[in-house]
């Protein structure tokens, strides 16, 4: 029957997400071209083709007992050298995405699965790129800052021919009227 890779994530909403990831590209990141601008819940897993149905149950689940939070992403950090990342800073939000990421992979449920480092959430903008060139991105987003009300999350697919991460579905939060999304954007060079 065969398998798909699917990812659950937060996306960054425009104009941000784009410019991100037009960043994130214009730095010699190809990879960017072919994964949205997000913060994940859950890395890449390969399930069975046949489990999607009971994938999807279990995410409506979720966001239908979940509901609307802010989210502030601020400056810059790195993973290196554990790992050849640059990312920009969730600096509110990521207790309740560590929350949310927690219910998504439960032991009892499809996507049960242990992660390889302990869960960060942040927004990747460089990734295995050379050295300099995640000099250039910690310190051109330093001062970067976004915020906005989180309404939901998504699944995402990643083609199998081509591997571009495409939203599958999306889940949102029951809510009543959003809090008024407010986004600002500081000092961000090229």
């Amino acid at each position: 029957m065969g398998t798909v890779t699917l990812g659950v994530s937060l996306a960054v909403p425009e104009p941000h997400g784009s410019l991100l990831q037009q960043y994130r590209f214009g730095v010699g990141d190809t990879a960017a071209s072919g994964i949205p601008t997000h913060v994940t819940l859950v890395p890449p897993t390969v399930i069975g083709i046949g489990e999607r149905p009971a994938v999807e149950d279990h995410l409506a689940a979720i966001a239908a007992s979940g509901r609307p939070f802010p989210m502030r992403l601020s400056g810059t950090d790195t993973f290196r050298p554990l790992s050849p990342v640059v990312f920009v800073r969730v600096v509110q939000g990521g207790t309740a995405c560590g929350r949310l990421q927690e219910r998504i992979r439960d032991p009892r449920g499809p996507l049960a699965r242990e992660l390889g480092f302990p869960y960060h959430p942040h927004v990747t903008v460089a990734h295995g790129i050379a050295e300099e060139a995640m000099d250039r991105a910690q310190r051109d987003l330093a001062g970067y800052e976004a915020e906005w009300t989180v309404p939901g999350f998504a699944l995402y697919e990643q083609g199998a021919a081509d591997g571009v991460w495409r939203p599958r579905r999306e889940f949102r939060f029951p809510s009543g009227a959003l809090p008024q999304q407010r986004m600002a954007l500081r000092r961000m060079t090229a």
